[in-house]
């Protein structure tokens, strides 16, 4: 078993990980930039260590975090989700260094990074891939060729891309010449590639992503679905497992397909595999080569801690379970807390937090970083905390969900809870029946009330006058 572990991550995730190492007997190492000096994850740690002013440097030089792991003894570095976490030079480095990195080889990184070698590697192994070019676009005139063939809308993608960026559909070819030289610019800056690729648009398809675990002595499995489907501009706000929208034979065949794209590419450690599902088509979309931010809800529909998971994986140990002993057991919903004013174009809401109060009470889950008195920065992802609710039945997660959102109380900044009441009352969200569109097909849902309840302008009162008077 692993001894000591460097966390390459900060927020609620190196929480998350410094929870595991803790039961585990693992020795947990956090880092931080000055900004972070007083984050939780610091506090929570066997041993903390600072990173420099810098904001975000410190937290992406892989070669300075490898060398961190070995001044302070750690066998082991678990990169969490963003910053390094699907960097195939870091994972290389730790392998040069005889350093464990809780997630798969290099090789594989860089293979499912690149989306055009993950495309060709799915097609390989039988598993169904949208329409669209085969390898890096040479040019423009080559995306308008190909466009023409296949038929508007198209979507053009940097073959490097992630979370949500160097994305952008084209209804026409005056869209695509357009586009093309934005999406090229926004890939080199973003991750330092002008590689592009095109494919079809599946005109608001359901977003569905299967959690796989692999470890190495060949064994695969998958911890069933979630449905992503609620989100905007291709970032989820509403995540849910398993998907109300499957049948059962939906549902055997995605997870089947995101096993042997695993086993495909001799995939180790947590996984997702993420599907486009349009009637009964299901193309493959990408591979996420990491924990995700909504690993929760799996957890709580199939009671598998999928981060002890890795941390087992890491240490060469054979999966605890083997698929049939996996199975799942009422609905879980994770809302995406985040430190936004939806009433105006969800422009980032950063500040102290002058009363905090976590919702609780039968199947509620909280995982985050913030606590009363805590300055969220600036400069790093707006996701304050992950609410988890599970329930038996899709009637009572719904209503458990809007009761744990009333239940909360967050005052000295907006946040996205408010929207998300008005999401969960809809009637399609109620019926199970959504796609990746929902969310811009009803702006309406943003017409929703600010008016505080007399006993929340109190709280808030009384958090504004204490932390005027330093208290």
């Amino acid at each position: 078993m692993l001894k000591k572990l460097l966390i390459a991550n900060r927020g609620e995730i190196a929480v998350r990980i410094v929870r595991a190492c803790a039961e585990m007997g693992i020795r947990s190492v956090a880092i931080y930039t000055e900004p972070d000096r007083y984050a939780l994850h610091v506090k929570r740690a066997d041993e903390a260590y600072s990173l420099g002013e810098n904001p975000l440097a410190g937290y992406l030089d892989p070669q300075r975090l490898v060398n961190l792991a070995l001044e302070t003894g750690c066998d082991a570095i678990h990169p969490g989700y963003g910053f390094l976490s699907e960097n195939a030079q870091f994972a290389r480095l730790c392998e040069e260094h005889g350093i464990i990195f809780v997630g798969p080889r290099s090789d594989v990184i860089h293979k499912m990074g690149d989306k055009t070698q993950a495309r060709d590697a799915m097609r390989a192994a039988g598993v169904p891939v949208t329409p669209g070019s085969e390898g890096n676009l040479a040019d423009l005139e080559e995306a308008l060729q190909l466009a023409a063939s296949i038929g508007y809308p198209v979507m053009l993608k940097a073959t490097s891309g992630g979370g949500g960026r160097g994305i952008r559909r084209c209804d026409s070819a005056d869209e695509l010449k357009m586009q093309y030289p934005r999406v090229i610019s926004e890939a080199t800056k973003a991750f330092g590639s002008a590689d592009v690729f095109l494919e079809k648009c599946i005109v608001n398809p359901r977003h569905i992503e299967v959690q796989i675990l692999a470890d190495s002595h060949g064994h695969v499995v998958h911890l069933f679905e979630r449905d992503c489907s609620i989100q905007r501009r291709n970032q989820k706000l509403i995540e849910i497992a398993p998907s109300p929208q499957l049948t059962p034979e939906q549902r055997n065949y995605i997870g089947g397909l995101a096993v042997k794209a695993a086993a495909a590419v001799g995939y180790e450690n947590a996984g997702t595999v993420e599907f486009l599902l349009s009637g009964n088509e299901v193309y493959f979309m990408e591979m996420n080569t990491r924990v995700q931010v909504e690993h929760t809800i799996t957890e709580q529909i199939t009671g598998v801690d999928i981060v002890r998971e890795q941390l087992r994986i890491a240490a060469g140990l054979p999966l605890s379970y083997r698929q049939e002993d996996i199975q799942y057991r009422g609905f879980a919903l994770q809302f995406r807390i985040n430190a936004e004013d939806p009433k105006n174009d969800f422009l980032p809401s950063f500040g102290r937090i002058t009363h905090y109060y976590a919702p609780g009470g039968p199947g509620v889950r909280v995982d985050t970083a913030i606590y009363t008195g805590y300055e969220i920065p600036p400069y790093y992802d707006s996701m304050c905390l992950k609410l988890v609710v599970w329930a038996l039945t899709w009637d009572e997660v719904i209503a458990r969900g809007q009761r744990a959102l009333a239940d909360m109380r967050l005052h000295g900044i907006k946040t996205t809870a408010s929207y998300y009441q008005q999401i969960l009352q809809h009637p399609d969200f109620n019926r199970g029946h959504f796609h990746t569109g929902f969310v811009p097909e009803h702006p309406e849902l943003l017409q929703y009330s600010d008016k505080k309840h007399p006993s929340e302008i109190a709280l808030a009162v009384a958090a504004a006058i204490a932390a005027h008077a330093g208290w």
